[in-house]
């Protein structure tokens, strides 16, 4: 997120995130390497299910090896239909231009993610249910907020960018009611970006 708390621009992109700092990127590539599962809304699983599989950068083995889960009301059949331009674009600034001609290992996992189509606070609960590493969730920003505000996150992984956007869309914009959250540990890198790992109070 950037430093005035917002999590995209208003038009709902990124860009702006994801710096040139190794150290920083590879904090995120080992904190999304231990995860048992990857779940996120139906735009971001299009998106990344378009580019990820042929990837060759450093966050493709994780987010091709490790399962995935996308909610949404759709079958998978129609969610794998590629044709998500603006998701595509955002998974292509998030992995610049590393990419292949050939599947990469694990790629043909995102045709097997399981589809989450019942009660938000029923599938989570059905997840968390089932043994294994850390659930993470991704975008977009509004399957983020819902998580939020029913109380569904355990433990949040915020990376400050060294940016103000001045406006944009925030994460806790549909909290009911202030959130305290206790400080679990806090990393800067040389680039600017601080990781901060927060649990709810």
């Amino acid at each position: 997120m950037s430093i005035d708390g917002f999590v995209s621009d208003m038009d709902g992109t990124n860009r702006w995130m994801f710096g040139a700092d190794q150290e920083a990127k590879a904090w995120g590539v080992d904190f999304v390497s231990n995860a048992s599962l990857h779940i996120m809304g139906s735009r971001s699983f299009q998106g990344m299910a378009a580019w990820w599989p042929t990837s060759t950068d450093a966050f493709a083995p994780p987010m091709n090896q490790i399962p995935k889960a996308v909610f949404s009301r759709q079958k998978l059949a129609a969610l794998m239909n590629l044709d998500t331009a603006a998701g595509l674009d955002e998974a292509r600034v998030h992995a610049g231009t590393t990419q292949s001609a050939k599947l990469q290992p694990g790629g043909e996992s995102w045709a097997d993610a399981y589809v989450a189509g019942g009660d938000l606070a029923e599938e989570i609960a059905k997840l968390k249910a089932q043994d294994g590493k850390p659930i993470i969730a991704h975008g977009g920003v509004s399957f983020a907020r819902s998580l939020v505000a029913q109380g569904l996150v355990d433990q949040f992984a915020l990376v400050v960018a060294p940016v103000a956007l001045g406006q944009g869309l925030p994460l806790f914009s549909e909290l009911a009611a202030p959130m305290r959250l206790t400080l679990v540990s806090s990393k800067a890198f040389p680039g600017g970006a601080v990781a901060q790992i927060y649990r709810p109070a």
